[in-house]
């Protein structure tokens, strides 16, 4: 057994590293929904793109680019995304390989069951929450509004 910073003895816990590209991207949403879970670096899912179906999604396109946060999650963490990401029906979950801190590493990712649900822009509220995680972790918005204007064209 292990011991956490106070000295007491601890199970080992099941971490699992969970990439997030929409709105978990918010560090105050993160904060409020999985209070245990930590950042542990940034990431870019090449060849991938995001999409919205009404909300972020991540799909395979060559070409394309997403940069994501990388999340050291708890168990209790990911039920209450589990709960949050309408898993298993709206969003499915996916291990995929990402480079953080030059090691391959495994990481859970959350994409949505696209067959049910055709491509149509994100609210406002919506893509202003991921909006501010975007600048929080300093990346490009330019890719959020692209993703947002192709969400409307997309099904066309």
């Amino acid at each position: 057994m292990k011991t956490d910073k106070t000295g007491n003895r601890r199970k080992n816990r099941k971490e699992r590293l969970y990439i997030a590209y929409g709105s978990n991207l918010n560090l105050g949403q993160m904060a409020g929904r999985c209070p245990t879970a930590e950042v542990v670096g940034k990431a870019v899912l090449r060849g991938w793109r995001l999409a919205f179906r009404g909300v972020a999604t991540i799909e395979r396109r060559a070409g394309y680019n997403v940069p994501v946060l990388v999340w050291k999650l708890q168990p209790q963490d990911e039920h209450a995304l589990d709960r949050y990401e309408g898993w298993p029906h709206l969003y499915y979950k996916e291990t995929l390989k990402i480079t953080l801190d030059g090691k391959r590493r495994a990481a859970m990712v959350y994409i949505i069951n696209e067959n049910a649900h055709p491509y149509s822009p994100p609210s406002k509220g919506y893509l202003e929450t991921i909006l501010r995680g975007y600048e929080s972790a300093g990346f490009d918005p330019g890719i959020l509004y692209r993703a947002a204007g192709e969400s409307i064209t997309a099904g066309l």
